[in-house]
């Protein structure tokens, strides 16, 4: 079932193309590449809010929806998901569309955890934000 891409403030928050270099024997793109793309978007999405620098610290809930294609627009779309005192989970959607497609299918959903660093690479505290 196909969708509209969904509709996030500032759009996806990262949008690349699935190259071949990017795909396995069967022609599908790896699942790891797809991780990847994701925890680059989620990194960005919680430096964001948490005003610097961050690690990715766990994966939960990953799912695998269906396989990627060599060609497709690949979009990863990040929410706030909850914020502790050091750490933010980011849920992540990847959805799809083919070359000059139209309709867009979700892919892959997951919920990240990032922690915000200091300068030396230390946990800190990230200051409450009101929007």
């Amino acid at each position: 079932m196909t969708h509209s891409l969904p509709s996030v403030p500032g759009g996806p928050h990262l949008r690349t193309i699935a190259m071949p270099r990017d795909s396995n024997p069967a022609g599908d793109i790896f699942g790891g590449w797809t991780v990847s793309q994701m925890d680059l978007a989620g990194a960005t999405f919680a430096a964001e809010r948490s005003g610097g620098r961050v690690a990715t610290v766990s994966i939960d809930a990953m799912h695998f929806l269906r396989p990627i294609a060599v060609g497709d627009e690949v979009s990863c779309f990040c929410a706030m998901e909850e914020q502790g005192k050091a750490s933010i989970k980011v849920r992540i959607e990847t959805w799809t569309r083919s070359r000059g497609g139209q309709d867009a299918e979700k892919v892959t959903e997951g919920i990240f955890t990032f922690v915000a660093l200091d300068e030396r690479g230390k946990p800190r505290r990230i200051e409450s934000q009101t929007d």
